[in-house]
């Protein structure tokens, strides 16, 4: 188990390519997984190659510290699911409170299968992008939980992974910041054309934070935080 390797969960969208770049500046090796639950917006994986070779291309550095990709077949997770993630239903409010976008276990999921295979490649470290600023409502983002689920699987595991949430108290304005301080520009506009958010799996409309549909939730907050860092910016 190396102390200088990261897994970094990896979904090809803004938030994790961040997180991505995160892991590339702290670590000598980083690998990527990437889950394929089923979900609407299945475009991102699509996306997900091209945005490694476009990240690796930034740096040279970086280019030498990327290692493989993993992808995990979860479509189970979908299966199971009555998320407007996994289904053709309008995204909305529950009674729970909670956005129909939730999708029960993800995040337990993605942390368990991470830590597996983070456990037979050596990884110590592993990087996600949950975010309790810009949480959605979706309780499997929140600090409580990155940290409940650090010992569960070390106990589990008998194991001693660390899980990494660089995004947790940050907004989507910050995170734009972040992105452009550890990739300059360059970085900044390989989000907004090669990334995907929107939840909706919108490629066809480009605004001038990205690609998407503009209206859903994620494309909202993305929209919202990229006004933000721009106004920010210019002063």
């Amino acid at each position: 188990m190396s102390d200088t390797k990261a897994l970094v969960l990896f979904s090809g969208g803004q938030d994790s390519t961040t997180c991505l770049a995160w892991a590339l500046d702290r670590f000598d090796e980083v690998e990527t997984i990437g889950f394929d639950y089923g979900q609407r917006h299945r475009v991102e994986m699509s996306c997900r190659e091209p945005v490694r070779e476009a990240v690796r291309a930034l740096n040279p550095a970086w280019a030498k510290k990327l290692g493989e990709d993993h992808v995990v077949d979860l479509s189970v997770l979908g299966a199971i699911s009555e998320s407007s993630l996994t289904r053709e239903t309008e995204i909305a409010m529950t009674s729970s409170g909670l956005p129909n976008s939730f999708v029960p276990g993800r995040n337990i999921a993605f942390l368990t299968f991470a830590a597996m295979v983070g456990y037979r490649r050596g990884a110590r470290h592993i990087v996600g992008g949950m975010c309790e600023t810009d949480f959605s409502g979706y309780p499997d983002c929140r600090h409580e939980f990155v940290q409940s689920m650090e010992q569960t699987l070390n106990i589990g595991m008998a194991h001693n992974f660390v899980l990494h949430t660089p995004l947790m108290w940050i907004d989507k304005a910050d995170t734009w910041a972040l992105a452009q301080s550890l990739g300059g520009e360059a970085l900044v506009r390989l989000i907004i054309e090669d990334t995907h958010t929107c939840y909706h799996g919108d490629r066809t409309h480009r605004h001038d934070w990205g690609y998407g549909c503009g209206t859903c939730p994620s494309c909202a907050l993305r929209a919202q935080g990229y006004r933000k860092f721009k106004e920010a910016a210019a002063f």
